[in-house]
């Protein structure tokens, strides 16, 4: 597990599953060179993902994350099963879910929209698409903390 925070004020809680330490450091430098403040928590594995979301053990006291960035290649629990454990959990259901993959196959991305993800971006990313997606997610974030 790696959290990096940026910045001041109230950051954007991101959570990175990724296996691929290249592919996440591709993703946190685009993360950091966007500009939006955030805090990111990187797992390598769906099963310690998953301990963190429902806050078990050492995560007792982990923070809820306002994005989730799942790869579906995972050592343990693949994404799609990660995604359906969050899609059928009332407290997890609506954090929103980008899916960065290198998967092509139709039946994943079909998975995955079915599951209600927010995105679904192949690998390797257009940066400007993906941090558009990141903005996008960042103010709906905001537009709910303001409300509450």
């Amino acid at each position: 597990m790696l959290v990096a925070p940026e910045g001041t004020g109230q950051a954007l809680e991101i959570m990175l599953v990724e296996d691929s330490l290249l592919d996440a450091r591709l993703t946190i430098e685009s993360l950091r060179r966007c500009g939006i403040h955030h805090r990111l928590t990187l797992f390598r594995d769906g099963s310690e993902a998953i301990e963190f979301l429902h806050r078990r053990g050492v995560f007792a006291r982990a923070p809820r994350p306002d994005v989730i960035l799942l790869d579906l290649f995972l050592p343990d629990t693949d994404g799609v099963s990660l995604l359906r454990q969050l899609r059928t959990d009332r407290h997890l259901m609506n954090i929103p879910v980008v899916v960065l993959t290198s998967s092509d196959d139709g039946t994943d991305q079909n998975d995955c929209e079915q599951l209600g993800v927010s995105s679904y971006i192949r690998k390797p990313f257009n940066e400007d698409k993906f941090l558009s997606v990141i903005r996008r997610l960042k103010g709906l974030s905001l537009a709910v903390e303001s409300a509450s």
